[in-house]
């Protein structure tokens, strides 16, 4: 039986770390703050009894022993960094409604035939280093084991000596760990459920994600004396551009959703014309065939503006992740739990990206949402109520020993 205030005190000590003024979370992938979360987790998960294997990447898995250890593992987590103003729900409740399940097994003195890993993956935000979801990605093949650990952030610092410096550069190779299953708890992040007064979500599948880093090339000029119409200004084209993209979102239907979310300009002086804009284009849609037309309209309209200006335009993938369907017995699992313990449950899709996305592809793979307040996530604001994670927790109990058991 899930223990509500054990699993809630579990959060608020691991929201003491790095945590913010507004009630949220700092903790980039490898800093100090993402080595002290580690260290956390490490030191329960051990607690309860738990072994601890870490691979290349820094993947860390907790194995609770099953009564056949050659068994393939049940799997189940999520990450513990965050974003730079994050939340203090969005990852760790995955990887803490994992060690609860463990906790609570311990406490009935249950034991599962597979062994049950709890799974802490290594930078899912993206923040600081080269894309999003790289642990996972990495151990599914997605990306190149050394493309990761060559990754740099913006301050020069690489991904393999940051690894190390905080102590989590691993030996264990990566991907080799064969899953039976694995199943993911995370709130919404959106308002489906709490506007709905449902506690859980059996999530069906994930949108596709196309990601792109443009730049937009103009001319320096002297803010008090270049002409208007003598002008090359690439911000001005960048912002043109962000407003063209919003209103390629109103031509599909369903309508996709396509954001402008990063913007660095040069010189960045106050008295200067910028003469280079680089901006990001995060564009989602759960059908990939209107996904790709998506992306042709957004090229488009970024080159008609570019000409029109006389401005340089490079338009870069950075990702591209296809729409996920997750299986159909791990979503089963999900919604027979929440019957059996007379929790209201609905389908649902995801909008965000998770980890469970790039491991869908290697082994049965399911999800479960619970509701956050008003929707609210990447923010300082997210939070979640102790009831609903509890309802989440127990509805991943019951599917993850039905599956270890089966």
């Amino acid at each position: 039986m899930i223990d509500k205030d054990r699993l809630w005190q579990s959060h608020m000590e691991m929201a003491k770390i790095g945590a913010t003024p507004r009630g949220g979370v700092c903790r980039l992938a490898l800093s100090d703050e993402d080595k002290v979360s580690r260290d956390l987790f490490v030191k329960w998960a051990e607690e309860a009894g738990c072994t601890i294997s870490i691979d290349t990447v820094g993947n860390i898995f907790a194995r609770r022993a099953g009564s056949d250890a050659d068994a393939a593992p049940v799997v189940t987590g999520s990450h513990l960094d965050t974003q730079p103003l994050g939340g203090r729900f969005d990852g760790a409740y995955g990887v803490l409604a994992g060690l609860e399940v463990v906790r609570a097994l311990n406490d009935a003195g249950t034991t599962t035939k597979a062994p049950i890993d709890i799974v802490v993956w290594t930078d899912e935000e993206g923040c600081r280093f080269t894309t999003k979801t790289m642990g996972s990605a990495a151990f599914a093949k997605i990306i190149d084991e050394d493309a990761v650990l060559n990754g740099v952030d913006p301050d020069g610092l690489r991904f393999a000596d940051e690894l190390e410096r905080i102590g989590y550069a691993g030996t264990m190779p990566l991907g080799s760990l064969a899953m039976k299953a694995y199943f993911e708890t995370h709130i919404e992040q959106g308002p489906i459920l709490e506007d709905e007064g449902i506690p859980v979500g059996a999530v069906v599948g994930a949108q596709g994600q196309r990601c792109f880093e443009v730049t937009v090339t103009g001319e320096e000029g002297h803010a008090g004396t270049l002409p208007m119409n003598a002008r090359k200004d690439s911000y001005l084209g960048a912002a043109k551009m962000a407003v063209a993209l919003n209103g390629v979102a109103f031509k599909h239907e369903p309508h996709p959703v396509i954001t402008v979310g990063h913007v660095r300009v040069r010189p960045n002086s106050r008295n200067t014309i910028p003469g280079e804009t680089v901006f990001t284009i995060d564009s989602r849609h759960p059908d990939d065939d209107t996904l790709s037309r998506v992306k042709d309209d957004m090229i488009r309209a970024c080159e008609e503006i570019a000409a029109d200006m006389g401005l340089g335009l490079e338009m870069k993938p950075t990702s591209h992740s296809p729409a996920v369907t997750f299986d159909a017995a791990c979503v089963d699992a999900v919604r027979t739990a929440a019957r059996d313990l007379q929790i209201p449950c609905r389908d649902m899709f995801s909008g965000a990206g998770h980890d469970a996305c790039k491991v869908a592809g290697l082994t049965p793979t399911g999800m479960i949402f619970v509701p956050c307040k008003d929707g609210i996530s990447h923010n300082e604001l997210e939070d979640a109520t102790p009831d609903d994670l509890a309802a989440g927790t127990a509805v991943l109990l019951h599917a993850v020993t039905a599956a270890a058991n089966a």
